[in-house]
């Protein structure tokens, strides 16, 4: 009897120190996203943003250690874990496109949204070891999110005629 597997301890193809320090970057690229957000806004804020970046991290992490667990046919693997990928992008657009109403002639939480998603392709690809295009990711996307608001708050603003009513 295999005592290990009844308690969830199996052998990975990843070792179980790559596995903690990718979901750990996740969490810390997250957080760095989420910061912006949770400065900025009173919407999806830090906590939101770890999680949605982990879960990611852990859905693909897990999709590839299954892959990994199949047994090879003649006709090589059976499964395909592109698919689990797609399915965690489709689950975060999911949770991004609930962030998004409309209020009045406007609509708010596009860019909370899209950094939600933003936050799952990162989770992602830290999982995949692709830790220096995460990094950079997140790091231009708060650039982005920091640089345009002000560029909108202080610069389009400024330069609009206030009306004389």
């Amino acid at each position: 009897m295999d005592v290990g597997n009844e308690f969830g301890w199996v052998e990975t193809y990843l070792p179980a120190h790559i596995i903690a320090i990718r979901l750990a970057i996740a969490a810390a690229l997250g957080a760095l996203i989420g910061f912006e957000r949770e400065v900025n806004t009173a919407e999806a804020g830090l906590r939101t943003h770890i999680l949605i970046a982990v879960a990611a991290a852990l859905f693909t992490i897990l999709a590839f250690e299954i892959f990994h667990t199949i047994e090879f046919g003649q006709q090589g693997p059976q499964a395909d874990p592109i698919r689990a990928v797609e399915a965690v992008t489709a689950g975060i657009a999911f949770l991004g496109a609930g962030a998004i109403f409309r209020s009045g002639a406007g609509v708010q939480g596009l860019t909370t949204g899209a950094g939600m998603w933003l936050a799952g392709a990162v989770g992602v690809a830290t999982s995949l070891g692709f830790y220096l295009l995460a990094a950079g990711v997140a790091l231009l996307a708060v650039l982005v999110m920091a640089a345009l608001r002000f560029f909108a708050h202080h610069i389009i603003r400024a330069t609009k005629p206030l009306n004389d009513d």
